[in-house]
C-alpha cells in the first residue's frame, strides 16, 4: 500500500493551530499530541525539519523504517510519513498513546468504527489464538515469529501449500514429489511448499516426458539399450579417427609427405629414456595409428594410449556392423556414425526433463491418477484465507508503528532526540561515541559516501574527524564521521588510532583518515594566531638549521679532499706564518661599529620603555590594543563560525534532504564532547616529574616578553621617525613657540634680537 501527501491546497488551507518550540536555536513544530500526529498531512512541509531521509544504515528498527518505505525506493519522503500517520491514528482510539512507544497494544483500544480496525482486531485474537494465549492486549514480541503464528494452522492464505496441508498420504507424498523435482516455495508456517504454478509444470512436465519417451521407436536405438553407450563410444574417438584419415589422404595426395605426418623418431627418442607407462599423456599426442596411403585403421595397428577406447568403440558399434573385420576405412566409419542420426534427433527434442529421475513407470502412473485437480483445491482453500492471512501481518505493522512511529517524528518533523537536554535517547543517524586524545565525541555518524562528505561537509563550520573503523571479531569495517567541540588540537592528525564505541557497546578500532578542520572555541581561536606565528618561526628555524648544517657538512667535505698537510720543515714554517697572517687581521673598526648599533639599540629600546611607563595605564592600553588587533580577528571569525556550525551538511552528503537548519551553537556544542579533567596533586611522589614553574613566574615571564616586544616596536617607531610624527619624544605641536633669530646689518649674532613666533600650523 502506498501512501500518498494531501494536496498542497489542502495543506495550505489547514486551520488547525500548531503548537511551537525552540530546538537548536531554530524555531520548530511541536508534535505534543496524538491529534497532532493525525494532522500531520495539514502541515506546511516547509515546516518540516526534514524531508527525506534513507531508510536504510540508521540507527532505528529496521522493520519499522521498511513500513514506512512503502514504495521500496530506499527513501522515506514526506508523502509517506503523512500517509502512515493519517492510517495508525484511523485504527488507535486513544491517539496520545502512540506517544508512549509502548510494546503492548491493548485489544480494546484497536478502533473497530472502521473496516481496517475490525480487521485488524479479528487479526490480532487469530494471532493470540494460534499461539494458545489467552489475553486481551497483543504485543511486539507475539507477532515476531511468523512461523510460529502460521505453524498450526493448515491454511494461512500465502497461496503455498506443504505436505502438512494435506491430510491423504497419497497427496503429502505427491507434494513432497513436487517440491523436490521442481523447487521449494518457504510456506508462511517455514516449511517447504509449492504453488499453483509449479503444479501445474510438474504435471506439463510429466505428460511432455511420457509423451517423449513414447515416441521412440526401433529406428531410434539401432543398438538397442546400448546405443547411447555406442554413441559415447564413437563420440570418444571420433577426432582422432578423422585426423587419422585426413593424414592418410595427405599420403595418398604426395607420397613424399609420409614422413612429416607420420609420428617422428625424434619425438619417440626424446622420451624413450623414461618410463613410459607414465607417458601416456605425451603418447596420447601421437596420431592414432601409422597413416597409410590404403586409408585403412587397423585395430592391430592403434597408438597404445588409444587402443581401450577404440577397443570398446568396436565392441558397441564397429563389430555389429562390421563383424570379423582387422580394420574399418573412412566410408565405413562414416557410415557407423550416421546410424545415430535419429537417436541424436531424439535426444534433441527431449522434454520433461525435471522428472526424468522418477522414471517412466512413475511417471505414467502419475499421469494416470491425476490428483492434479485435488492440489489445486488445496491450493484454492488456502488462498481464500489471503485477507485475514494479510491482516495477521497487518497487526505486525500496527504494532511496529505504535512503538516507534512517535519517535521517528522526533527524528524527521523535529530533532528533539537530538537536542533534549540530557540527551537521554539518541538521534537516529547516531552511531556511537568515538574516543582519541583524552576526550569523547559523542556526536558520531556514519559514512556511506566520503566523496560526498568532501564535498559539502566543510560547509557546516564543524571541526570533524573521519576514520575508519574495524571490528576485528566480526572482519567488518566502516567509515564514521565525529563532530569535535572542545580539546586541544595538537596531537590530532590522519593515521592516529583511536577506539569507537557502537550503539549496542561494541568495540572498534578507529583510525583517522581526514580532518576537516574549524574552530573549536573562542579561546583556542585566541592562542591560534600566536601558535601558527610560533609554529612558522619554529618551522623557519628548523629549516635554516637544516640547510647551514646541510652547506657546513658540505663546505667540510670539500675542504677536507683540499688539504694539503706539509711533510718537510719549509712548508711547515710557511703554513704557520699564513695562519698568524690570517688569525691577526683584527678589523677593530668593524666590531666597533658592530658594538655601537647594539648600543643604539638600547638606547632607544630605554627610551621607548620610558615614554611608555610615563603613566602607569599606558603599557595595558597598548597591550590591550595589540591583542586585540591580533586575536580580534580570528576570535571574532571563530564566533560566528560556531554560532552557525550545521549538522544539515553532513545529513545531506549521507543522503538526507534536511529542511531547516541543524544547529550546533556554543552552548549545545559544549555538551558533545567530554573532555578528560584530573584532579591536582599535591604530594605526587613522581621521579621522573618536570618540576612545575610557579605562576608568578610564568606570569613574569610573560610580562618581560610583552615589555621587550613593545620596547621593540617603539623603538621601531621612533628610529624611523613616526613617533616624532605623533608628537612623542621632541616632536614639535601647533602650539609650541618657535625661537627665530633677526638679525640687523652690523651685528653679530650674539647681539641679534630674539623673537618669539608661532610655529606654522602643518
Amino acid at each position: 500500500m502506498l501512501y500518498y501527501a494531501n494536496n498542497i491546497n489542502t495543506i495550505a488551507m489547514s486551520d488547525y493551530k500548531w503548537n511551537y518550540c525552540s530546538l537548536g536555536g531554530v524555531t520548530r513544530v511541536k508534535i505534543a499530541s496524538g491529534e497532532d500526529i493525525a494532522r500531520l498531512g495539514e502541515l506546511d512541509q516547509k515546516k518540516w525539519t526534514v524531508l527525506s531521509c534513507p531508510s536504510k544504515g540508521l540507527e532505528f528498527d529496521a522493520a519499522t523504517l521498511q513500513i514506512l518505505d512503502s514504495n521500496n525506493d530506499g527513501t522515506i519522503h514526506v508523502g509517506e510519513v503523512t500517509g502512515a500517520a493519517t492510517w495508525l491514528t484511523s485504527v488507535i482510539k486513544d491517539k496520545d498513546l502512540i506517544l508512549k512507544g509502548a510494546d503492548t497494544l491493548p485489544l480494546d483500544q484497536i478502533n473497530t468504527d472502521n473496516e481496517t480496525g475490525a480487521r485488524l482486531l479479528k487479526a490480532a485474537r487469530q494471532i493470540l489464538a494460534n499461539l494458545g494465549l489467552e489475553k486481551e492486549e497483543i504485543s511486539l514480541a507475539d507477532v515476531a515469529d511468523r512461523a510460529a503464528i502460521f505453524a498450526k494452522t493448515r491454511f494461512n492464505g500465502d497461496g503455498v501449500i506443504t505436505p502438512a496441508t494435506a491430510e491423504e498420504a497419497p497427496l503429502q507424498e505427491l507434494i513432497a514429489k513436487i517440491v523436490e523435482l521442481e523447487g521449494a516455495l518457504t510456506d508462511r508456517s517455514g516449511e517447504p511448499g509449492t504453488d499453483a504454478d509449479h503444479i501445474e509444470k510438474f504435471y506439463a512436465d510429466c505428460a511432455a516426458y511420457s509423451a517423449w519417451k513414447a515416441a521412440a521407436d526401433d529406428s531410434v536405438f539401432p543398438y538397442g539399450d546400448k546405443t547411447a553407450d555406442a554413441l559415447a563410444a564413437c563420440e570418444a574417438v571420433k577426432d582422432k579417427v578423422a585426423d587419422f584419415f585426413v593424414r592418410c589422404k595427405l599420403i595418398a595426395f604426395n607420397g613424399d609427405c609420409a614422413g612429416a605426418v607420420d609420428v617422428s623418431t625424434d619425438k619417440i627418442a626424446a622420451i624413450s629414456g623414461n618410463n613410459l607407462a607414465t607417458e601416456g599423456a605425451e603418447i596420447a599426442t601421437y596420431p592414432l595409428a601409422r597413416p597409410n596411403a590404403e586409408g585403412l585403421l587397423a585395430y592391430d595397428a592403434v597408438n597404445p594410449s588409444w587402443q581401450a577406447a577404440v577397443a570398446a568403440c568396436r565392441a558397441l558399434a564397429l563389430d555389429v556392423d562390421y563383424p570379423n573385420a582387422k580394420g574399418i576405412d573412412e566410408a565405413q566409419w562414416n557410415a557407423v556414425l550416421a546410424t545415430f542420426a535419429a537417436y541424436n534427433a531424439w535426444c534433441g527434442a527431449k522434454a520433461g526433463a525435471e522428472v526424468e529421475p522418477l522414471g517412466l513407470e512413475a511417471v505414467n502412473a502419475i499421469l494416470k491418477e491425476d490428483r492434479k485437480g485435488a492440489l489445486l483445491d488445496l491450493i484454492a482453500s488456502d488462498k481464500a484465507l489471503e485477507e485475514e492471512a494479510n491482516a495477521i501481518a497487518e497487526v505486525d505493522k500496527l504494532l511496529h508503528l505504535y512503538r516507534w512511529f512517535y519517535q521517528f517524528l522526533c527524528n524527521y518533523v523535529t530533532l528533539t532526540d537530538l537536542y533534549t537536554p540530557g540527551r537521554p535517547r539518541r538521534a537516529m543517524f547516531e552511531v556511537g561515541d568515538l574516543y582519541i586524545d583524552e576526550r569523547c565525541c559523542n556526536l558520531c555518524f556514519k559514512v556511506e559516501d566520503m566523496g560526498k562528505q568532501a564535498e559539502t561537509a566543510s560547509y557546516g563550520g564543524m571541526y570533524l574527524i573521519y576514520c575508519n573503523c574495524v571490528h576485528r571479531t566480526k572482519g567488518t569495517s566502516m567509515t564514521i564521521g565525529a563532530v569535535m567541540t572542545d580539546g586541544k588540537l595538537a596531537n590530532l592528525r590522519p593515521g592516529k588510532n583511536a577506539i569507537f564505541y557502537d550503539r549496542a557497546g561494541e568495540i572498534w578500532d578507529a583510525t583517522v583518515t581526514k580532518i576537516i578542520e574549524n574552530p573549536l572555541s573562542i579561546k583556542q581561536a585566541f592562542w591560534s594566531p600566536y601558535r601558527r606565528f610560533a609554529n612558522s618561526i619554529t618551522e623557519r628555524i628548523n629549516k635554516r638549521a637544516a640547510e647551514k648544517e646541510a652547506k657546513v657538512n658540505s663546505n667540510m667535505t670539500e675542504s677536507a679532499g683540499k688539504v694539503n698537510v706539509p711533510t718537510n720543515p719549509e712548508d711547515k714554517q710557511a703554513g704557520a706564518a699564513a695562519v698568524n697572517k690570517a688569525t691577526s687581521s683584527f678589523d677593530i673598526a668593524k666590531f666597533a661599529g658592530i658594538f655601537a648599533a647594539i648600543g643604539l639599540a638600547v638606547g632607544f629600546i630605554g627610551s621607548a620603555l620610558v615614554a611608555l611607563f610615563a603613566k602607569w595605564y599606558t603599557p595595558l592600553i597598548v597591550l590591550l590594543i595589540i591583542v586585540i588587533c591580533i586575536s580580534g580577528p580570528s576570535m571574532f571569525l571563530a564566533w560566528q563560525k560556531l554560532r552557525k556550525r550545521n549538522l544539515g551538511t553532513v545529513l545531506n552528503a549521507n543522503g538526507w534532504a534536511v529542511n531547516s537548519s541543524i544547529l550546533i551553537n556554543i552552548l549545545f556544542g559544549k555538551t558533545l564532547t567530554t573532555v578528560a579533567k584530573y584532579p591536582v596533586l599535591k604530594n605526587a611522589q613522581d621521579p621522573f616529574a618536570e618540576k612545575k614553574t610557579p605562576c608568578w613566574k610564568k606570569w613574569l615571564r610573560g610580562i618581560l616578553c610583552a615589555i621587550l616586544v613593545l620596547g621593540i616596536a617603539f623603538g621601531i617607531l621612533y628610529w624611523n621617525g613616526t613617533l616624532k610624527k605623533w608628537g612623542l619624544f621632541g616632536g614639535k605641536t601647533a602650539e609650541e613657540p618657535v625661537a627665530e633669530v633677526v638679525e640687523t646689518p652690523g651685528e653679530t649674532p650674539a647681539d641679534a634680537e630674539v623673537t618669539a613666533t608661532a610655529a606654522p600650523e602643518n
